[in-house]
């Protein structure tokens, strides 16, 4: 599986509860190109204050100039180009500590739990995020007494503001298309791809999740589909397809190994499901991908 470890981060161990580098530090040493890759059991939060940066999250190209924040999730292929000698932030944070950090509140696996690029925040709420970030650069370098506990309570704010912008945003995105606030839909499709998140290479039916929920199957389908356009059912198989695209794009696992890795006993029901949902056989895919059609 393609992976890059970050041995800065030692779980084992207090006083690296997180980490800390200038965007630059990793920029320069890499021609300012960081080539697509993946954190199991990290989030990231990144801070870009000034230059552009061009990349993609999980197959999805961007392009965005300064200010722009960007926050990955665990498992979401990633790769950045930034103009040289950009100025930014990035902290790394072990999910768990995440978890219990918000422990109580679910964010963690609700409104952080899966990648975005966040690139017209207001420029208050972007400054309160800058201030965070160098207030994470001072406790991790200055290694003063409460070191540890100042850089989880500074990590607790940061997560908070990416979570508040990026409702914001939501929020702005809805108004401008005449829609009202959705409320406690939004929190129930959200609780939704929560266990989706942790459960769906089990291929549990609709019926545990409705019921976990306590609703029934049809309302949470149908909350699912006003919400985003898509059933609770097409929500979970597009999960799977997008772990299934990762595999196949980034790493040379053989297609069975995938299917395997994704809950499928037998790899040719696993075809049948990738070739219906993307139009394309999961060889072909991973063809097509290594060309560099990234619209596969």
């Amino acid at each position: 599986m393609l992976h890059v470890p970050f041995s800065e981060v030692r779980h084992e161990e207090p006083d690296d509860c997180l980490h800390y580098e200038p965007v630059a530090v990793r920029g320069s040493e890499m021609d300012w190109t960081i080539p697509a890759h993946r954190h199991e059991s990290l989030h990231q939060f990144q801070l870009l204050e000034q230059g552009a940066v061009q990349g993609t999250v999980d197959a999805r190209a961007f392009e965005a100039q300064a200010p722009v924040l960007l926050m990955l999730a665990p498992g979401s292929v990633h790769g950045f180009t930034y103009t040289r000698h950009a100025v930014g932030h990035q902290v790394s944070l072990p999910s768990r500590t995440l978890g219990r950090l918000l422990d109580g509140s679910n964010l963690a696996a609700t409104a952080l739990g899966a990648s975005f690029v966040l690139a017209d925040a207001p420029a208050p709420e972007a400054a309160e995020c800058a201030r965070l970030f160098a207030q994470v650069a001072h406790e991790f370098r200055a290694r003063q007494p409460g070191r540890v506990h100042a850089l989880l309570a500074c990590a607790t704010l940061l997560a908070v503001q990416f979570v508040r912008l990026r409702d914001g945003q939501a929020e702005r995105e809805r108004s401008a298309r005449g829609e009202a606030s959705e409320g406690a839909r939004d929190t129930l499709v959200r609780r939704y791809l929560a266990l989706v998140e942790q459960h769906h290479g089990a291929h549990r039916p609709l019926v545990f999740y409705a019921d976990a929920l306590s609703v029934t199957p049809d309302h949470l389908s149908r909350t699912c589909r006003n919400l985003t356009g898509q059933s609770a059912q097409q929500l979970l198989h597009e999960r799977l397809l997008l772990e299934a695209r990762r595999l196949l794009a980034y790493t040379a696992m053989p297609v069975a190994e995938v299917a395997a890795q994704l809950g499928y006993a037998d790899a040719a029901y696993f075809s049948k499901f990738f070739h219906r949902s993307l139009g394309h056989s999961p060889s072909a895919y991973r063809a097509l991908m290594a060309q560099g059609v990234r619209g596969a």
